[in-house]
């Protein structure tokens, strides 16, 4: 079966990491993968690997990017000749429509209002709705389509390639130095406001890593100066298995997600999770794993991150109902199964 995934871009998402993993994984199952995207270090690593890549120009919600992102997309489809097609969210829906073909969608999320005109545009373009948790496929049968299928993101195993001391060091971190690490990107969603308020009342010397960038860096890095140098911008990393095993904490203050593998990956790698509770995050840390925080809400995500940073037996005891949880939900055998027989079933 060949498979081409539409996605926007391959830099350091989730949604990006859900497609390197699928289609890494794709020949287990008798898949032969395509990827069409803006591009990034992930379609970089999936070329060099013998997967076959195709630019589309990002669409940024114009009329005329849309149209350049649906011609390209029209001709990955004509070279590559998928017997199926799996965008990933609303905007690759859309231009994969636009390019000829009704595609399976991958749904991951949106923001709280934009799930009305995410509904409307689904039941125009897509086949099959898939959702990557059952709150994100609640919220969308809410707004109007048939319910999605409900299948969860998962893991797939990556090692890291350095050791924990290795890169303290490179970051100039010291070995007892408690560190939290957020894995997101610097846009409104994500709230890292919340975040550096929160850092604010945090005690002692830690240290709090930022791996990601976006359209807010420049205001957030001002905003971190009066934090100094317990705040570390640390850019687009490609080495989030290596930062896992140097962090202590993960946090992630986001106002919606979907079913973030930023989660899930602490999770597996051992790394107590502070989270806000939206989207799928409630029932994935449900089964231990972390502590789920109201969103906005800078004390209780302090309060949390004090708990996990400076309390290293419930570190020990949370982190190990991560590992658990994650073994025993977010398997990415289960998850190749149940996307091999949906796609199976949608040729």
């Amino acid at each position: 079966m060949r498979v081409l995934h539409v996605i926007s871009e391959m830099g350091a998402g989730g949604a990006e990491t859900l497609v390197a993993g699928m289609a890494a994984r794709g020949g287990e199952y008798g898949w032969v993968s395509g990827v069409a995207s803006g591009g990034g270090f992930r379609a970089d690593a999936l070329a060099a690997d013998g997967t076959p890549t195709f630019p589309v120009p990002l669409a940024r919600r114009s009329k005329a990017g849309v149209l350049k992102a649906a011609w390209a997309t029209r001709r990955a489809i004509a070279r590559f000749r998928p017997d199926v097609v799996l965008a990933h969210n609303v905007g690759a829906s859309l231009v994969t429509r636009l390019a000829g073909r009704r595609p399976v969608t991958v749904f991951h999320g949106v923001a709280d209002e934009d799930y009305p005109a995410a509904a409307r545009i689904l039941r125009r373009t897509s086949a099959r709705v898939v959702a990557v948790s059952t709150a994100t496929a609640d919220r969308l049968a809410a707004a109007g389509p048939a319910r999605p299928v409900v299948i969860p993101n998962a893991v797939f195993p990556r090692t890291p390639v350095f050791g924990r001391a290795e890169i303290r060091a490179s970051l100039g971190v010291p070995e007892r130095t408690p560190v939290a690490l957020c894995l997101a990107r610097l846009e409104p969603q994500k709230r890292h406001d919340v975040l550096l308020d929160a850092w604010a009342a945090v005690g002692g010397d830690a240290v709090l890593w930022l791996a990601g960038d976006g359209s807010l860096r420049a205001d957030l890095e001002r905003r971190a100066q009066a934090l100094g140098r317990r705040v570390e911008f640390l850019g687009t990393r490609a080495d989030v298995p290596d930062l896992l095993a140097a962090a202590d904490v993960t946090v992630l203050t986001s106002d919606w997600e979907g079913l973030p593998l930023a989660v899930l990956e602490s999770m597996a790698a051992g790394r107590p999770v502070v989270a806000t509770g939206v989207g799928g995050i409630g029932e994935v840390l449900a089964g231990g794993g972390g502590i789920v925080v109201p969103p906005a809400d800078p004390a209780a995500t302090a309060a949390a991150l004090n708990t996990l940073l400076f309390d290293p037996a419930a570190r020990e005891t949370v982190a190990a109902e991560g590992i658990r949880a994650i073994e025993r939900d977010y398997d990415p055998h289960p998850l190749m199964k149940s996307y091999d027989e949906l796609l199976r079933g949608a040729r």
